[in-house]
C-alpha cells in the first residue's frame, strides 16, 4: 500500500514515517518545510519527499496513492491566531481540497489527524465522548478541526473511507521534538533548569498520549475494516488517560530526580480543563490499537533522549522545539511572507 503522509516533517510525522516503512508501507511525504531543519537528530529520509504547501495541492499529487494520513496544519492555537483567516485557508480549505482530489482519483482511505481542542472548556464531572458531548471550539484552530471533520464525513462512501482521530495532547521523543506542549515542556524545563514552576493551582485536567501511541492509532486507521471505522471519530488516548496538571508536574519531577517543583497559583484555577473518554477506541479498535506508553515510561524516555542529544536550555526555549518561534524566525529572515508562503 502506498501512503501519502502530509506534514511528515512535523513532530508526529517524523515518528510515524519510520513506523510505516518498518511495517512495509510505501511512503510518500508532502510538507511545506517550515520545520524541516528543526531536528535534534537526523530523521529518516529514505522515501519520496515533496516540498509543497497544502494550499497548492492538485489532482496529480494524489495519483497512485492508496491512502492518505493527513497531519499537515498550523499546529496549535498561537499559530492559529498568527494571521486572521490563515488557519481557515490551511487547516480547513487545504484539508477539503486534499480530500476532494483524493476521492476523485480513487484513494481508498483518508485518515485525518483532528484534535480534542474542539471540546474547549468543559464540565469535568463527566468524560467527553466523540459524538454526544458538546463541542465548544473557542479558537480558530479548534473550530477548523471540527468543521473539517464534519465536511470530511460528508465525503464518506463505500469507496472512500474517512476516519478522524482526535489525539490527546501528545508527548514523547521525536527527531523534531516540540517543547510547546505540556508534558514535554515540564520534563524539558526540569532537565535544563532544575525547576518546574506551575502558575495555576495544578487542578486543571489534561488528557495526554505518547506520540508512538498516536502513530499506532493512525496505523489502526490503515488496517481496520472500513465497515468498522468508516465515518467515525476516535479520541486517542490510554485507559485512565486524564491527568491534572499537578499529576503531570509530579511525573516530570519523578523523571528528573532532584528538580524542584513549585505551584505559584498566580493564575488561580485555570478554566482550560477537560476530561475525555477513550472507551470507543479501546473497545471498537481493540484488535488494532493497543497503547503501550504511560507518563513514567515517557518521562524516562525523554530524559534518556536529552542525555543522548546533549539537550540544552537554548533547545528547550528556542526555535528548534517551539513552533511559533520557528515560524517567527522564518518571517524575520524574510524567507516567508505574511501569508506563510515561501518568498
Amino acid at each position: 500500500m502506498k501512503v501519502l503522509v502530509t506534514g511528515n516533517q512535523g513532530y508526529i510525522g517524523s515518528v510515524l514515517v519510520p513506523i510505516l516503512l518498518d511495517q512495509g508501507y510505501i511512503v510518500q511525504g508532502l510538507d511545506t518545510g517550515y520545520y524541516a531543519d528543526c531536528f535534534l537528530y537526523p530523521p529518516v529520509e529514505n522515501f519520496v519527499q515533496s516540498r509543497q504547501d497544502i494550499r497548492d495541492i492538485n489532482r496529480q499529487d494524489l495519483e497512485g496513492i492508496d491512502a492518505v494520513v493527513h497531519l499537515a496544519a498550523l499546529s496549535n492555537d498561537p499559530l492559529g491566531e498568527l494571521v486572521p483567516g490563515l488557519t481557515e485557508e490551511i487547516n480547513l480549505w487545504g484539508t477539503l481540497s486534499l480530500a476532494k482530489f483524493a476521492k476523485d482519483v480513487g484513494v481508498s482511505r483518508f485518515i485525518y489527524s483532528s484534535s480534542q481542542s474542539m471540546y474547549g472548556v468543559s464540565n469535568v464531572d463527566s468524560e467527553l465522548d466523540e459524538d454526544d458531548s458538546q463541542k465548544n471550539a473557542i479558537t480558530a484552530y479548534a473550530r477548523t478541526k471540527w468543521e473539517a471533520e464534519c465536511a470530511l464525513k460528508e465525503m464518506q462512501s463505500d469507496d472512500f473511507t474517512v476516519v478522524c482521530f482526535r489525539p490527546s495532547t501528545v508527548f514523547g521523543v521525536s527527531p523534531r521534538l516540540r517543547c510547546d506542549i505540556v508534558f514535554n515542556n515540564l520534563v524539558a524545563c526540569a532537565y535544563t533548569t532544575g525547576n518546574i514552576e506551575i502558575k495555576s493551582d495544578g487542578t486543571p485536567w489534561r488528557p495526554v498520549v505518547h506520540v508512538r501511541d498516536v502513530c499506532a492509532a493512525f496505523l489502526a486507521g490503515l488496517r481496520a475494516p472500513k465497515e468498522l471505522i468508516g465515518g467515525r471519530s476516535y479520541n486517542v488516548g490510554i485507559r485512565n488517560g486524564n491527568f491534572t496538571v499537578r499529576d503531570l508536574a509530579e511525573a516530570a519531577q519523578n523523571a528528573v530526580p532532584g528538580c524542584q517543583l513549585k505551584f505559584t497559583g498566580e493564575h488561580g484555577n485555570d478554566s482550560r480543563t477537560y476530561r475525555v473518554s477513550f472507551d470507543r477506541i479501546l473497545s471498537e479498535l481493540k484488535d488494532y490499537y493497543e497503547p503501550q506508553w504511560n507518563l513514567d515510561s515517557g518521562g524516562k524516555e525523554l530524559v534518556e533522549f536529552f542525555k543522548l542529544v546533549g539537550f540544552r536550555e537554548d533547545h528547550f526555549r528556542g526555535r528548534t522545539c517551539n513552533r511559533i518561534q520557528a515560524i517567527n524566525a522564518l518571517l524575520k529572515l524574510n524567507v516567508l511572507n505574511p501569508q506563510l508562503r515561501w518568498q
